[in-house]
């Protein structure tokens, strides 16, 4: 699977995203009747929209990206390596431009891959560049073109071999292939407390970049090779 596939020309990505506030009441009156009707029929019976409000980070219209990881593999000899970075803070714009400027730095070609990024990640990052006022790279402007041209990557995707009905998260294909678990610390559901009330960026960082990694080894077992060492991937610092 994947033979055409050079993982050298891969690069896997991870974000990570919260409401914009820390708190429904502080939102714009405005945005709270927004908020409200943009999940009125999301939230259980009873559920009101403040309640709601923790899941904001999930629609980029209420939420804001506070880290982006990215792993590129490479190859020396025989031996395959993946490099971890990330960039993150609390300044969207310069988080979300300094992974523009690492695109900009490669190929047009280069392949994007992450897990559930079709639904998530990929269009996330793009409405998010273009609130900030930032230019959608090539390597995520599919605007016009054709299928066969966009050259994105989703492991979810992947796995549901035409199964639209398949919904397997990170975490449980992790489990299915022998990969430690990303989760083993925090999980999305916490991101939002661990920002908000915690203001823990480097926990969320490493959360992040295990879910990089991980996505990057459920690659190699798409194409029926060995899981990489710990010896064998990098963390990039800043």
């Amino acid at each position: 699977m994947l033979e055409n596939i050079d993982l050298q020309q891969v690069l896997v990505l991870d974000i990570e995203t919260v409401p914009q506030y820390p708190a429904f009441k502080e939102l714009p009156a405005e945005y709270q009747q927004l908020w409200d009707q943009k999940t009125r029929f999301q939230r259980r019976d009873g559920e009101t929209a403040a309640e709601f409000y923790s899941r904001a980070g999930i629609l980029a219209e209420f939420g804001k990206i506070i880290c982006i990881s990215v792993g590129i593999f490479s190859k020396k000899t025989e031996t395959l390596s993946l490099r971890v970075k990330s960039f993150y803070g609390d300044d969207e714009k310069e988080v979300i431009q300094s992974f523009i400027d690492l695109l900009n730095k490669q190929s047009d070609s280069l392949i994007l891959c992450a897990h559930n990024g079709k639904e998530f990640d990929f269009p996330y990052l793009c409405r998010r560049m273009l609130i900030n006022g930032l230019q959608i790279p090539v390597q995520l402007n599919i605007h016009g073109k054709k299928p066969w041209e966009i050259m994105h990557l989703d492991t979810m995707d992947l796995w549901k071999f035409g199964d639209y009905k398949n919904y397997t998260s990170l975490n449980l294909l992790a489990a299915v292939f022998n990969i430690p678990s990303p989760k083993d610390d925090i999980d999305g559901s916490m991101v939002h407390k661990v920002y908000w009330e915690d203001n823990d960026l480097e926990r969320i960082r490493i959360y992040c970049e295990k879910d990089v990694i991980t996505t990057a080894q459920i690659l190699l077992k798409f194409k029926s090779l060995a899981a990489l060492s710990t010896d064998q991937i990098t963390i990039v610092e800043r």
